[in-house]
């Protein structure tokens, strides 16, 4: 395996220190070219006197002097801003940028790495929520690949190799079920932001862990789906796996079934997505079958986690709904763990939001970071 030269947007969350992480233990195949950072000014700058990387961004531009003077002496280029990310991934060295910024900053970088022949690492998924239709299609045109990182994807993807000309039926995504599982409406209604935060199986950020107990999270992994895979929205099924072992499944014309299984660690997707098409050894636990004698599924409960239905409605709807869904529950989240609202409200606020906004059937890429950006300002005057 040729060595490949990353760029990781994101490198101080949950995703990016664990894909540094991984990138250490195969130096001979990965290296890091870029490091971007949101805010987090120390951490990225201890990864870069680590890693040494070609550059680094720090988005929060009144970070950026701490950072030049702290990486100066080791001859790192320091950009700042949202147009910093923009200009790293045009790197000629850079084989494969690795997305993980949470929310919808995470699309304009995409676009410029899609536009410069880059391959893309996506743990982001709200970038194919937002623009699913437009980003395939810079895919398809720009002929890159675009590897999923998601655990649930990375699982389909694993299963689609070698099997081109076999037509799925269709796709079951697994979902843990977060830390409340099983519990009604009643419970809900008064449950905190520390509870909220105590997923049973994953580690992970705050954003992603709150919308994993609110079924959110599975949710936009429905839609990332319909367009990583190109199915309809009839194809995808969403199962409770509380163990989270079995990743996702695919099931085929003829009714034969694939599963992807091994103990919940996002290490290991990432490492899939990063030396792909190749796979390496490494230390991992690995998965005993006499530690998990019994491995059970539910039926996703909708109607107590309405944020798994707004999400398969924004998807039928078509348009920009499901970006219209993804702004207003990055509103929702926030405003959630500043104690603005409940955790039932943020349905209600998102269905609000989503009333509010009227339809557009075929929107641009400019039209969808506007209405990105309206949805944020109408959500916000809904928060009580």
């Amino acid at each position: 395996m040729k060595k490949k030269n990353i760029a990781i947007l994101g490198s101080t969350g949950s995703v990016g220190t664990q894909a540094l992480d991984v990138i250490k233990a195969f130096p001979e195949l990965l290296e890091v070219s870029v490091l971007t950072a949101s805010a987090n000014a120390d951490l990225l700058i201890a990864q870069a006197q680590e890693f040494k990387p070609k550059a680094v961004v720090i988005v929060c531009e009144d970070k950026y002097t701490q950072v030049k003077n702290a990486l100066e002496s080791l001859g790192i280029t320091v950009l700042s801003g949202e147009k910093g990310l923009e200009e790293v991934v045009q790197y000629n060295e850079i084989n494969m940028v690795l997305n993980a910024i949470v929310g919808s900053a995470g699309l304009r970088p995409t676009v410029k790495a899609i536009e410069h022949r880059k391959d893309i690492a996506l743990a982001n998924k709200e970038t194919l929520v937002v623009a699913g239709a437009l980003m395939m299609d810079l895919v398809r045109q720009y002929d890159v690949a675009m590897l999923p990182v998601d655990s649930e994807h990375s699982a389909i993807f694993q299963c689609l190799v070698g099997e081109q000309a076999n037509p799925l039926e269709k796709i079951y995504l697994t979902a843990s079920g977060g830390p409340f599982r099983g519990k009604d409406r009643d419970f809900l209604t008064t449950v905190t932001k520390q509870q909220a935060l105590k997923h049973p199986n994953w580690v992970m950020g705050a954003k992603i862990t709150i919308d994993s107990a609110s079924l959110m999270n599975k949710g936009l992994e429905v839609i990332e789906a319909k367009w990583l895979f190109d199915l309809e929205v009839e194809q995808i099924d969403v199962i409770v796996h509380p163990q989270s072992i079995i990743h996702s499944v695919v099931q085929f014309q003829d009714g034969s079934m694939k599963a992807q299984m091994g103990l919940p660690d996002m290490k290991l997707p990432i490492q899939n997505a990063l030396t792909y098409p190749h796979r390496q050894p490494n230390s991992l636990e690995r998965f005993d079958f006499m530690n998990y004698a019994s491995l059970t599924f539910e039926e996703a409960d909708k109607d107590t986690f309405r944020n798994l239905e707004l999400a398969y409605q924004s998807l039928r709807d078509g348009g920009d709904r499901p970006c219209v869904l993804n702004a207003a529950n990055e509103v929702a989240v926030a405003a959630f763990l500043a104690d603005e609202i409940s955790f039932l409200g943020m349905s209600d606020l998102i269905e609000a939001t989503m009333c509010q906004q009227k339809m557009v059937e075929n929107p641009t890429l400019e039209d969808l970071l506007a209405i990105d950006s309206e949805t944020r300002i109408v959500a916000r005057s809904l928060v009580k």
